[in-house]
């Protein structure tokens, strides 16, 4: 909601409070909120065991201190107590009139907020250090900027509010003061979004959407997504100390702690056990010895690792005096007592004695790098997010081989350095002792002096406990040495191991383009090879000594083994470079093919992949990608394709979730050929074309392993349930569409048609979307026919089909179920998924017999034969079918939570029939989910859409189902958002629904709800004088989604926008060039016509908009080629503009209905009391409204005397 739109405080309504982990913020970042009462994602008065106990519970407690919290047990907590606390007022997003009433904290680190003081776990937390303005916006209103978003709070009075501003403002500056000093290395990020030991999507029992959780210590976070945790603005933590992990069942486990019991859910027996490992490691480190953790970190410097500036190290090398995080500790072992000694604060307690605490106190991180990172290249710095390779060529650089220290002016003088030394360490200067023991003086010289013949004994009579401590811990440290490196090497060069073979084996010429055709044998030639020391060599014969050529093994990037009988030797495979050149070579027998392979593979693997080499691999080699949390860099990966299975290593050793390429829900190649874009249902990734030659035989590679291969169920494209893509394409469509079509399955449709039809899905169903008015019903339900019948081994199974034909003879009910029951657990995975879909639709069918005339004896008789693959004289095949639509819940396990939706689509549907008998609707109309205010399960409404319907009447017919009552000034809509783009668009009210549908992607859904900026938009609009708007904006262009090609950000462009085109401009224009008559001097750098652009609100984060008021433009010619790009403007105000104007040109100057319909006139007419005071009364026409504005701009008073 704008700030001048504001509301008066009187006479406005607070919901009332509910105790939830989620609030509005957390579901609804682009849909005003839903009330309280709707439920959703909360916890609910159903599950009393997860609130927390009353305060009393816990003897001395009282409400406001620390210990009625989490916090007031934890030791981290510790170290950032409560600074000020109270209740406020939270508005929600997207301007809703009713506040919330909220408990909120302020510490060092969060700000946070809660239902009530008494409990444990907060609705949001936000980051102190991602705090970027505070200020008051009246009304005892303050708003709380930060980096991605705003949140506005309302105190009790003036004088509470400037408390709260002034705390927040001195917290958040000296968070920034200290911010500078942390490292001269990284920026150091919050804790909440520091490198996690375990992070993912997890299912968390009450919750329709899964949570992002994080593992990070001795806490684990929750986050609504992975775009917050990159983001660090997450709901809660769970403090480990205080929590239990037990395994609940194969996929799920429980967080007990005494506040609350969180029930996860994990995809997989696998990933469960491992998040159980993860959490019960947090809780092994939370209940650690933290005593000297905490002193150490009272050092500001030493609360952030020493190398990559991760918060909170918990590891420290004690005799470089430096604290580090785990992942740097564990490059530390690698370099070698010899060079640094990694012992942990909170388990090693042993070690830490007094003296080596308060050396760590006073030497400090900051100390350490002014001599071991004075000279550190931005370049070369590592962060919390770098991976372990980057992270050892860091450390061997600062620490073994001293590149980045401070010289001392000795260095080089042997005899001065240890002179020097036994003169500092008679002294308290720490940091003269280090600078010259690291450069090079002897801890153990000779002093000449009898009686302290060392500078440990001199620094004894001093009486220098920390020189002693420090000299101690080093007496066997080596002083870092540059050693001489070669030319720069890559980031994947490592030692790797040597391997060794020779033999015979044919090869042809080298090839600087894919090969389209099969080579004969007079291609080949014969060839003695050898494989050693990295180079694998080529001979005349193996006689020679000199060879015909050679590859370096570090130069090979990827490696294919070919099916048998490829080309005209049996066993074939091919070896692509860096150089973008291929070698193929060819062996006459598939173990020696083999051996072969797997030497090479294993001389040119980096060892963080080595695993990938037990694969029986068809292509294995390294490509450059994005995905996860790291979209803003490249990282190089492995990745090895094993039929349909696409396995992938990171750089860091991480083996991920291999990708089922026949489940991807998007297979597609963005920009000139640069980038495969694979989507999965929880991931995306980017592999990028390095290298155009082995990057084609990846394109074609996955492409052909991601579509069906067979005619067998398994060969088949699936969704994530396992149904064949093309079964889960007719079935939607025959629900949408044919459920009440009469002989639906019975007629035949055109054979053409079906064979045409059932061609193009077994070629590639995903980019199949059958549409009304292109595909008929009965040419969809033949097509579906058709595949089970030609299905290879059919649904059933040839080994198993005549058990099920034997189980109809059963007279037991019971028995016969039971029976079917065994069978359905003995087929394949896919079958038994496919069989079930397909039962399932037909029981849907049956539902509607009385319009369609199918029923389930009607259904069996023709799904029988079909199912069985025979000809229709054996009456059990029908039997069979029968009986599984008749005892459909019972033989497939089918649950009341699923039977009931089910049962509620079915009656949806019904309903949405019941206008056809008095003609009033047309056969075959689509059926769609529309959401109101927000998508949630509860929200959700099954719509019948005509061919004619408007989004007008789509608005009206939600509103009348929920009974809400559209008021004067309530200006509902229907808007398109696109989830994946984070944009959306109101439907101008005359906009046809039915096409918008059938151009909606899986990720665009339709939402009803009120347009906020209507009013305001409307206003301009009626206020301005002349047609055409121009300004700057800024501008950028997208050509594909990783920043390739074209997109480079966002510049500066003047824009200008008339009735027929959007004109783009490097230059601003003057007045005279602007106008009409000399316009066609001054050539625009881009134009396009309005009537083919589409304009979403709203830019998505990752492309780091310059500001948060932008559109997202979607441009499509008569080619139907298609343009991406963005806009963003400077303020609010000039976004609303440049937005009514496109709408005004593309919809004839008509924003808003002039007159509602006549059912709506008689509506309650809202009290301007309450809610937004509209200063400018829309009404009457365009002239009455100019002089409103007129009015207005003279005496601002004279709209508000009347109120």
């Amino acid at each position: 909601m704008a700030k001048e739109d504001a509301e008066p405080r009187m006479g406005r309504p607070r919901s009332v409070r509910f105790n939830s982990l989620f609030s509005e913020d957390e579901f609804g970042e682009d849909q005003p909120s839903a009330s309280p009462a709707s439920g959703g994602s909360s916890w609910s008065d159903r599950e009393p065991s997860l609130h927390p106990p009353a305060p009393d519970a816990f003897p001395g407690s009282s409400p406001g201190t620390l210990s009625d919290s989490m916090e007031g047990t934890s030791a981290t907590s510790l170290l950032s107590p409560t600074i000020r606390e109270g209740w406020l007022d939270k508005n929600p997003p997207q301007g809703s009139y009713i506040y919330q009433r909220r408990w909120v904290k302020l510490d060092t680190d969060y700000l946070r907020y809660f239902d009530s003081e008494k409990d444990t776990y907060s609705k949001r937390l936000i980051p102190v250090s991602s705090i970027s303005r505070v200020s008051s916006v009246g009304d005892q209103k303050f708003e709380v900027v930060t980096n991605n978003r705003n949140f506005v709070f309302r105190a009790e009075n003036d004088a509470d509010r400037n408390e709260w501003i002034r705390t927040l403002q001195q917290i958040a500056e000296e968070r920034k003061g200290k911010a500078a000093v942390r490292t001269s290395m990284s920026l150091a990020t919050d804790s909440a979004t520091e490198l996690a030991d375990k992070s993912g999507f997890l299912e968390l029992r009450g919750f329709k959407h899964k949570l992002f959780v994080v593992v990070a210590g001795d806490k684990v976070f929750l986050y609504k997504n992975a775009e917050d945790y990159r983001l660090g603005i997450g709901i809660t933590y769970i403090e480990m100390n205080v929590g239990n992990v037990k395994e609940v069942d194969r996929r799920g486990f429980d967080l007990t702690t005494p506040y609350r019991i969180f029930s996860f859910s994990a995809d997989s027996e696998q990933e469960k056990e491992e998040w159980v490992e993860a959490m019960q490691q947090s809780i092994t480190e939370a209940l650690s010895n933290s005593e000297v953790a905490e002193r150490i970190w009272a050092v500001e410097s030493n609360r952030f690792c020493a190398d990559c500036g991760s918060p909170k190290p918990d590891w420290a090398s004690i005799n470089l005096c430096v604290v580090i995080c785990k992942r740097c500790a564990g490059e530390h072992r690698g370099l070698g007592p010899g060079i640094t000694k990694v012992r942990s604060l909170k388990m090693d307690r042993k070690v830490w004695t007094e003296e080596l605490i308060e050396l760590f106190q006073r030497f400090g991180n900051i100390m350490a790098n002014q001599f071991w990172a004075a000279n550190v290249p931005p370049s070369e710095a590592i962060s919390p997010t770098s991976g372990s390779q980057e992270r050892k060529r860091f450390l061997i650089a600062k620490y073994r081989e001293g590149k980045y220290r401070h010289y001392h002016p000795l260095f080089g003088n042997q005899e001065e350095l240890d002179r020097a030394l036994c003169a500092a360490v008679t002294t308290s200067d720490l940091a003269e002792t280090q600078a010259l023991l690291f450069c090079g003086a002897s801890v153990t010289c000779d002093t000449g002096d009898p009686q302290c013949p060392t500078p440990l004994a001199l620094a004894e009579r001093s009486g220098q406990r920390l020189q002693m401590e420090f000299l101690l811990h080093n007496k066997t440290s080596e002083p870092p040495r540059l050693e001489m490196v070669c030319s720069e090497e890559k980031p994947y060069s490592v030692h790797l191991p040597s391997i060794t073979h020779n033999g015979f084996f044919y090869k042809t010429p080298s090839m600087v383009k894919p090969i389209s055709e099969r080579k004969g044998l007079e291609e080949f030639s014969r060839r003695w090879c050898t494989l050693q020391d990295g180079v694998l060599s080529y001979y005349e014969n193996d006689r020679n000594t000199v060879p015909n050529g050679e590859i370096r093994v570090e130069e090979i990037v990827c490696l294919v083994n070919n099916p048998l009988h490829a080309h005209g030797i049996e066993s074939t495979f091919e070896v692509y470079t860096e150089a973008d050149r291929l070698y193929l070579f060819g062996l006459e027998s598939p173990a020696s093919a083999r051996e072969w392979l797997k030497s090479i593979a294993k001389s040119f693997v980096h060892p963080c992949a080595e695993e990938l080499l037990a694969l029986d691999f068809e292509r294995l080699g390294r490509l450059h990608y994005k995905g996860g949390l790291t979209l803003e860099r490249a990282q190089e990966g492995w990745f090895a394709l094993v039929g349909s299975t696409l396995h992938v290593c990171s750089e860091d050793g991480r083996r991920q979730e291999p990708l089922q390429l026949r489940k991807l829900q998007e297979l597609s190649i963005q920009g000139d050929h640069e980038v495969l874009v694979l989507v999965e249902r929880r991931r995306t990734l980017y592999i990028q074309g390095e290298r155009k030659l082995d990057f084609l035989g990846w394109v074609h590679a996955i492409q052909k392993a991601a579509s069906s291969s067979g005619d067998t169920l398994s060969e088949q494209q699936l969704t994530e349930s396992d149904v064949p893509l093309l079964v889960d394409r007719c079935i939607d469509y025959i629900t949408q569409c044919g459920l009440t079509s009469e002989g639906i399955y019975r007629k035949s449709g055109q054979n053409s048609k079906t064979t045409s039809l059932l061609e193009v899905l077994q070629r590639d169903a995903r980019c199949v979307r059958l549409k009304e008015g292109e595909h008929h019903v009965d040419d969809v339900a033949n097509t579906l026919k058709r595949f089970f019948r030609d299905l290879g081994d059919g649904l059933f199974t040839r080994r198993w089909a005549p058990n099920w034909l034997w189980a109809t003879a059963l007279e037991d009910e019971e028995a016969k179920v039971g029976e079917y029951r065994q069978l359905l657990a003995a087929l394949p995975p896919v079958n038994r998924a496919t069989l079930k879909a397909l039962i399932n639709h037909l029981f849907r069918v049956q539902c509607f017999s009385g319009e369609n005339q199918m029923n389930t004896h009607n259904l069996a008789i023709v799904f029988g034969p079909t199912l069985f693959q025979t000809d229709g004289k054996d009456y059990k095949a029908g039997r069979v079918v029968e009986d599984l639509i008749s005892h459909y819940v019972e033989i497939f396990n089918v649950n009341d939570q699923e039977m009931k939706k089910q049962q509620d689509e079915i009656t949806a549907i019904m309903k949405m029939r019941e206008a056809s008998s008095s003609g009033t609707q047309q056969a075959g109309d689509f059926i769609c989910t529309v959401y109101l205010e927000e998508k949630k399960t509860e929200t959700e409404q099954h719509v019948k859409i005509p061919a004619t319907m408007t989004a007008e009447e789509l608005t009206f017919e939600i509103l009348d189902r929920r009974k809400i009552v559209m008021k004067e000034k309530d200006y509902w809509s229907c808007f398109e958002v696109n989830e994946r783009e984070e944009a959306e668009r109101p439907l101008h009210y005359s906009e046809k629904v039915l096409p918008i549908l059938h151009c909606l992607g899986t990720e665009s859904y339709l939402v009803v709800k009120k347009q906020m900026s209507m009013e305001n938009m409307l206003i301009y609009l009626a206020s301005r004088v002349g047609d055409c708007k121009h300004g700057m904006m800024k501008f950028r262009e997208e050509r594909n989604l990783l920043g390739l090609g074209l997109s480079t950000g966002f510049h500066d462009r003047y824009f200008i926008l008339n009735h027929s085109w959007l004109r783009l401009y490097k230059e601003v224009r003057s007045l005279r060039q602007r106008s009409p008559p000399l316009e066609s001097s001054h050539k625009p750098e881009k134009e396009w016509p309005v009537r083919n652009l589409k304009v979403y609100l709203g830019v998505k984060k990752k492309l780091r908009p310059p500001t948060c008021w932008g559109f997202t433009v979607f441009y499509e010619n008569e080619k139907h080629e298609k343009q991406q790009w963005y806009l963003c403007c400077d303020t609010q105000a000039d976004l609303r503009e440049w937005f009514a104007t496109f709408l005004q040109v593309q919809n004839g100057g008509a924003l808003w209905p002039s007159e509602r319909p006549r059912a709506r006139v008689a509506r309650p007419q809202q009290d301007a009391r309450l809610g937004n005071i509209s200063l400018i009364p829309l009404r009457g026409n365009e002239s009455e409204m100019r002089n409103s504005v007129a009015a207005f701009a003279t005496d601002p008073l004279t709209l508000l005397r009347n109120v």
